[in-house]
């Protein structure tokens, strides 16, 4: 098994010669002997284990034996103590997914603090089944079936090519000690239905589960880049536009495929949109409509579609100050000067009869109920009216800033200035105000 790990590290993995390397070990079997591998091969290794103290003197077992580990063969070792419970109760999750968010989080930490370039997980073959038949008995898409990456940003699943018959052949022929977490035998976990009922069957019937399943695993892979150049090819075609704020896709190039929810899927799945048919009935529905996910939401623009993320609320009023000469605002910089004449005349520029201002000014979001003096224009205009008539997307409404002395608006920012406020021949001070 060594030499066939060196082999693949040579062939697949030669960075890892070169790296500065994380091992996380639980103290089982597959981390144990992980361990001890990557030591014969001379990688530069320290160890990180986690105490999530869910299982007694049992969890104390676990860190003591590591640490010995560790001592034995001369490495740096790393032991971080969760209270595991109080997290799920506190945030709401399972255990297994507290568990799982407090160690990859720790394991990200310590890389970061610590330089470590990879870190290495044991994850091995009989995993990566598991894994495979926990999404397809949940409903999963190509990406689901592909298998558990080998490598993933800085993780590093080095075993995936291994059974865990090899593994544990390995470990007793060398005469390695590790220790069994008496959870594993638990059946109240879907994975370990699995490892204990069903996979032994699938043994039965094809002694060369772990060899087919692989050759399955490289043909879904070849499969999903086919998919995924198909998907580019349409990207290509569809994204109109792209800021940091959001994404422009034009609906009509969806509407030329031949089934546009499948591509739909692929481009939005990692939004975490779930509800597909709703994503492809948006193609066909009023402007205006959305769609959210916990994270972003899709919104049709007559003939576009809008992606954007969900903005977390925290832009306060501005308050500008009579002696300003600049002020930073989440969507630029303003510029305040006095001038003698009116030269530009530009959108993003505005001349105000200065005596006319009651400083301070604020500077915020515009406000249902919130109306001005169109420039140019008699009379009054709601801005939400003003601002449909201009045709601007809800998104684009939403990032749409008012100036304001006192309670009155001077300029609807970057857009349209306030009439009551515009320099005439009785000015004396002009204000001029410049958004960059």
């Amino acid at each position: 098994m060594l030499k066939k790990l060196q082999n693949h590290i040579n062939k697949n993995l030669a960075f890892l010669k070169v790296s500065k390397v994380l091992i996380a070990i639980s103290g089982g079997i597959d981390s144990v002997v992980l361990t001890h591998l990557c030591h014969q091969l001379e990688l530069n290794i320290s160890l990180a284990h986690c105490n999530f103290h869910l299982r007694g003197e049992e969890s104390n077992g676990d860190e003591e034996s590591v640490k010995q580990l560790a001592e034995s063969l001369g490495l740096e070792v790393f032991v971080q103590n969760f209270d595991t419970e109080n997290y799920a109760k506190i945030n709401k999750k399972s255990i297994q997914i507290a568990a799982r968010e407090l160690r990859y989080e720790w394991f990200k930490d310590l890389a970061n603090q610590l330089e470590f370039d990879y870190i290495l997980t044991a994850h091995h073959a009989d995993d990566n089944l598991e894994t495979f038949l926990i999404n397809f008995t949940r409903g999963t898409g190509l990406e689901g079936l592909t298998g558990i990456p080998e490598v993933n940003s800085i993780f590093v699943r080095p075993l995936l090519p291994f059974s865990s018959e090899e593994i544990e052949d390995y470990a007793k022929a060398n005469h390695m000690s590790w220790r069994d977490d008496s959870s594993n035998a638990s059946k109240k976990y879907v994975r370990n239905k699995l490892r204990h009922d069903l996979i032994p069957i699938l043994k039965e019937i094809n002694p060369s589960l772990l060899q087919s399943f692989q050759t399955t695993l490289s043909n879904l892979k070849d499969t999903t880049d086919i998919v995924q150049d198909s998907v580019n090819q349409v990207l290509e075609q569809a994204v109109e536009s792209k800021d940091d704020f959001k994404t422009v896709f034009k609906i009509s190039e969806f509407k030329k495929l031949n089934n546009p929810k499948a591509y739909l899927f692929e481009i939005f799945k990692g939004y975490g949109f779930t509800e597909w048919n709703d994503v492809l009935n948006l193609l066909d529905a009023e402007s205006g409509k959305q769609l959210f996910s916990a994270t972003h939401r899709l919104i049709k623009n007559r003939e576009h579609l809008l992606l954007t993320e969900i903005a977390i609320e925290n832009e306060a009023p501005i308050s500008i100050l009579k002696e300003d000469k600049e002020v930073k605002t989440p969507f630029g910089i303003l510029f305040l000067d006095e001038t003698d004449t009116i030269s530009e005349k530009e959108k993003h520029i505005i001349y105000l009869d200065k005596n006319m201002l009651k400083f301070p000014l604020t500077l915020r979001k515009w406000a249902d109920g919130d109306f001005f003096h169109p420039l140019g224009m008699s009379g009054k205009k709601k801005i939400s009216k003003y601002l449909k008539d201009e045709k601007l997307s809800i998104l684009d409404k939403e990032q749409v800033w008012v100036l304001c002395s006192e309670n009155d608006v001077v300029w609807v920012v970057n857009k349209r200035a306030d009439n009551r406020f515009k320099v005439t021949e009785n000015t004396k001070h002009i204000l001029k105000i410049t958004l960059q």
